[in-house]
């Protein structure tokens, strides 16, 4: 069987757990050699378990996403050890708090967006030139519903969202003509430790499992991919078209 992303370099934030760890595990069952960036040793020690239990290959790189220096350095890192990237999944999130917008305290606030938003465009900004090197760069960014429907008491989580998803688009509409293919993903309610801490009281059976979800974001690193700019939508299994005011 063909492998699609074999000989390719793949990023992936967040890859210690839920949706993370299943796109790295995805990547590199395609032949994509993974570089797993996550807080959580243990998890990332486990990833790297199971890739290699499948005949795949993994870097890992510990990191806290608010150390913006850390994500300097490896672009660096990855451009003298690989001299290009291919694929980049900016996947690591917070959920912040589910709180009114007036009760929401300055630390937790700045800490979300500095994960949510600000190391996203660290991570771009480091990786960038490194994805214009691949002859099919691909740049994924996960976003969420909360960034349209702006729900009460989601204010913090639905903000960086839509910032990060407009960030997106953006870099989309800059890379245009390059081989470059960017969009941002709303992989929709999924069974995750993230959602069970904003809905405790629902049954995580009636959702899709992190691996169920992954498995239909994985194909968006392929090279033969042509849209960009766009928004895939997880549970429509289709990229919905952006509408811009007149």
């Amino acid at each position: 069987m063909t492998k699609r992303l074999e000989g390719r370099i793949a990023l992936v934030t967040g890859a210690s757990r839920g949706i993370g760890y299943q796109i790295a595990k995805g990547l590199a069952a395609e032949g994509a050699h993974v570089v797993a960036v996550a807080r959580t040793v243990g998890g990332l020690e486990e990833l790297d378990d199971e890739i290699r239990h499948h005949g795949g290959t993994a870097t890992l790189v510990p990191l806290d996403l608010t150390d913006m220096a850390a994500i300097d350095r490896l672009g660096g890192a990855i451009a003298e050890r690989y001299g290009k990237l291919d694929v980049m999944v900016a996947n690591a999130g917070l959920l912040g708090v589910l709180s009114p917008i007036g009760h929401i305290e300055a630390k937790v606030f700045e800490r979300t967006m500095a994960v949510n938003v600000t190391s996203v465009w660290r991570l771009i900004r480091s990786v960038d030139p490194l994805l214009r090197k691949s002859d099919a760069g691909r740049g994924i960014v996960i976003s969420s519903g909360a960034a349209h429907s702006a729900k009460a008491y989601w204010s913090l989580y639905a903000a960086s969202k839509a910032a990060v998803e407009a960030m997106t688009r953006s870099w989309a509409n800059e890379t245009m003509n390059t081989p470059l293919r960017v969009n941002a993903v709303n992989p929709g309610a999924t069974r995750t430790g993230m959602r069970k801490e904003a809905m405790p009281g629902e049954d995580p059976k009636t959702l899709p499992t992190s691996k169920d979800v992954a498995a239909r974001i994985v194909p968006l690193a392929f090279p033969d991919v042509t849209e960009t700019g766009r928004l895939f939508d997880v549970r429509q299994n289709r990229f919905l078209t952006y509408r811009d005011p007149d």
